[in-house]
């Protein structure tokens, strides 16, 4: 993908140190952790952190949900190194320099916001077979604030010089006028903006803070607890995912230019995506009169000036079966589905932009 540009994927959201171990089903208990799980740190698991350094071989990764995509993105791409951009808090602390060096070795662009009231915010991942348990301890990821770090003339260069913008809904909970900025300014230029309904607790209980960034998304994210959270949240009076993810893409848009895109996972199940038929005209001359339909797949109208879009569709994809034993662990796996169709949504941005015909992906 030689002709990605750095700083053309735009990542916001909580920066954790992920601390990975294997370990054994009484550790779990010892904590009240469920094997395959995903908490906050509550006063009793403090001590977590500082065992699993202790007393077992861990591993620590730059993590968080958008900044988990963003790598993953980037891991695709390969080079250019810092294609993905990330924006986020952390700690002036020990965990904040192993996050950054983290980052640096990932080959993405992370420019944290640095403070010191809080230290850097950490997640254990605690694996026992094929599952793993998730202690997420927020801290300094709480405390990003858009006057001194977005605002700042260097920084939003950067968000302009982006094509792609992703930003899971976790971070609703954190800045919601950061997450406007970025997405009114994606809207108003016609560039790509990406949500994750990331947790039901999101549509639950910061509804109002997802409903004002909804307008400005053009790609949606989510699994199906997500989607039955935020269905119910939102009174579709419907449980099919397919009739959610239409519901969901026909809710208010402020670009008009591209129709929304829905994209809902169901674990092993098939991923049911809601999207507009696209027809695509290529740019040279001598083939005006050549046009495709290319609507079971993942063509999203990056170049709106270049497709005309007729009628909503529901299409549904299957998963591949995956032989139990062949699974490492499902740490991150909704994250990596993230960051490969982000890649993919790179891909094709770049390749319309230098006029290559017929670029197409299925999901």
């Amino acid at each position: 993908m030689s002709a990605a540009s750095p700083n053309s994927l735009f990542g916001m959201g909580n920066p954790l140190l992920d601390i990975t171990a294997v370990v054994d089903k009484d550790i779990l208990d010892k904590y009240a952790l469920k094997p395959n799980d995903v908490i906050l740190a509550e006063d009793k698991h403090k001590a977590l952190f500082e065992e699993l350094v202790k007393k077992f071989k861990v591993e620590y990764h730059a993590g968080g949900a958008t900044q988990n995509s963003i790598r993953v993105a980037q891991w695709m791409i390969q080079e250019p190194h810092n294609v993905g951009t990330f924006f986020g808090c952390i700690g002036k602390d020990k965990f904040g320099e192993i996050l950054k060096q983290k980052a640096e070795e990932a080959h993405i662009d992370a420019h944290y916001y640095e403070q010191d009231e809080e230290p850097t915010g950490t997640c254990a991942a605690c694996i026992t077979g094929t599952n793993r348990s998730l202690v997420a301890n927020l801290a300094a990821a709480n405390c990003y604030k858009k006057d001194k770090h977005l605002d700042l003339e260097e920084n939003w260069k950067l968000v302009e010089k982006a094509k792609v913008y992703y930003i899971a809904g976790f971070f609703l909970t954190v800045s919601l006028e950061s997450m406007l900025k970025v997405a009114k300014h994606a809207s108003e230029n016609n560039k790509l903006f990406c949500l994750n309904l990331s947790a039901p607790f999101i549509s639950q209980f910061f509804k109002d803070n997802l409903m004002q960034v909804m307008p400005y998304v053009d790609v949606l994210f989510g699994n199906e607890t997500e989607a039955a959270a935020f269905a119910k949240e939102q009174d579709f009076k419907t449980k099919d995912i397919k009739e959610i993810a239409k519901k969901a893409q026909a809710l208010p848009k402020v670009n008009t230019e591209r129709k929304r895109i829905v994209v809902l996972t169901q674990g092993k199940e098939e991923t049911v995506m809601a999207h507009s038929e696209i027809l695509f005209s290529p740019l040279p001359p001598c083939h005006s009169h050549f046009s495709l339909s290319f609507s079971p797949l993942v063509l999203v109208c990056l170049y709106s000036s270049s497709c005309v879009c007729s009628g909503d569709k529901i299409d549904t994809f299957p998963v591949l079966e995956i032989d139990p034993k062949d699974i490492v662990d499902t740490n991150g796996a909704g994250d990596a589905f993230v960051g490969g169709k982000i890649f993919l949504f790179l891909f094709m941005y770049f390749s319309f932009t230098f006029h290559l015909f017929c670029v197409f992906f299925p999901l």
